[in-house]
């Protein structure tokens, strides 16, 4: 308990670094570009007209023009943004906390006068405490990590915009432990599409969790080490919370997402991208047989036959097949009817995943994998990486990033409309309010 309240001190009275600052900026303008782009899925359309229609109020539904309540803002917003599976993450908690956090720290901006470097604050403190939570437990296995220790993070944030104090913020992450999901970790591998509003509802309920601190609901004396070291796992690492507090900040080990699917089958797609610019006649159709060799984590998604979009994102056989027949691995590339292509289907089928314990054992600093691509001529095309692209190891440059996010705003806004937000972001630091965002929003 002694590091908790350390911790709620901590984020109570944090001064953020100004390049840190910066970090979260760009992790917001990717989060937004994820946002927007899921937000064009028809599920997520149909979401959004049910729940809008039957609540009004201050907040911006992005990606439309809408405006609701700030929880229904919240949770819409968090369900778009991990739909195309784009949005960044943290290897080290496993999982992503931007798009636990964002969406209810947005929300709340819209109803308070605060500055920009204020939430760009409040959105780096949730950060920190939903990743160093993700850091401190072992979630069960069958347990999907998303909406479980995001409500904590999306918690602190509104809570920062509300000036709360370090009792306040220690009293707001235990309540908000005990507003998680149980979430099914089958969801991602059996395409239970309920998965994609895991992080939604994580928003939610952090906003909850501020109302209940503020009118006098309270949690357990240590609600967060009794859940996540009890109820959803067995061990807690209470260190984690303050180990190189203020000098290691967690949105400065995130990655960023090019491939529109689950990071496990990342490092294998850097792999086959590598492939193609080396051996750019390589046909699809003169391919005997692909071997994956990876870590365990990625050998759980071995599906060849996915029964829809999501299920599809968390296969590596079937992102190695559409991967390799369509030269891209990007949101077009895992769509329904690419999902019922019968090249990418027969292509996948020949896929086959294998664990190496020696890559296993090098998480979760690194992401390793190598490939082998069998041609009917005999020869054997060969590759390997030790990490992901995109991560603290290897990032992408700005460039990189903000080509993305154009990519997915593209499917609902203007160009001007997209470079206006992007650099209403990107100078939020420098500004006292937040009417050039909302307005570009």
């Amino acid at each position: 308990m002694k590091h908790l309240l350390n911790f709620a001190e901590f984020l109570a009275q944090a001064s953020v670094p100004d390049d840190v600052l910066n970090k979260t900026a760009l992790i917001l303008c990717d989060s937004i570009g994820a946002i927007v782009g899921g937000a064009e899925e028809l599920e997520v359309r149909s979401l959004t007209e049910k729940f809008s229609s039957r609540s009004h109020g201050p907040a911006i539904i992005i990606g439309s023009k809408s405006l609701t309540d700030i929880k229904v803002a919240a949770f819409l917003n968090g369900t778009a943004g991990t739909t195309l599976e784009m949005d960044e993450g943290n290897q080290f908690c496993k999982g992503h906390p931007a798009m636990h956090v964002i969406p209810a720290a947005l929300a709340e901006a819209s109803v308070q006068k605060v500055s920009g470097k204020k939430l760009l604050t409040a959105i780096t403190l949730g950060y920190e405490a939903a990743a160093r939570v993700g850091i401190a437990t072992s979630l069960r296995p069958s347990m999907h990590p998303h909406g479980t220790w995001g409500a904590i993070g999306a918690a602190v944030a509104v809570m920062h915009l509300r000036d709360a104090n370090e009792t306040q913020i220690y009293e707001v992450m235990n309540i908000a432990a005990n507003l998680g999901l149980t979430t099914s970790r089958k969801t991602m591998l059996e395409g239970g599409t309920v998965r994609n509003v895991f992080a939604g509802i994580s928003n939610k309920m952090g906003l909850i969790a501020a109302d209940l601190v503020q009118v006098g609901y309270s949690g357990d004396r240590n609600g967060v080490g009794h859940v996540f070291g009890s109820v959803a796992s067995d061990s807690f690492d209470d260190s984690a919370l303050s180990d190189q507090l203020g000098e290691r900040w967690e949105v400065m080990r995130n990655y960023f997402k090019m491939h529109s699917c689950c990071r496990y089958n990342h490092a294998a797609l850097d792999v086959i991208e590598a492939l193609q610019v080396k051996h750019p006649s390589m046909s699809t159709s003169e391919i005997k047989k692909v071997e994956v060799f990876t870590y365990g984590l990625a050998v759980e998604l071995n599906d060849p036959a996915p029964r829809n979009v999501l299920a599809a994102k968390f296969s590596v056989p079937f992102a190695v097949a559409t991967t390799l027949i369509n030269g891209s691995s990007g949101v077009d590339s895992f769509t329904i009817d690419k999902v019922g292509d019968e090249l990418i289907t027969k292509l996948a089928s020949k896929v086959r995943v294998f664990e190496d314990k020696v890559m296993s054992a090098q998480l979760p600093n690194k992401r390793p994998a190598k490939v082998k691509v069998y041609l009917k001529d005999e020869r054997i095309l060969e590759a390997s990486t030790e990490t992901n692209r995109g991560d603290w190891a290897d990032p992408y440059s700005i460039e990189d990033i903000k080509s993305k996010y154009h990519s997915l705003t593209k499917r609902s806004w203007s160009l001007e409309q997209s470079d206006d937000v992007w650099n209403a972001i990107m100078r939020l630091e420098k500004v006292e309010d937040l009417s050039e965002l909302f307005d570009a929003l």
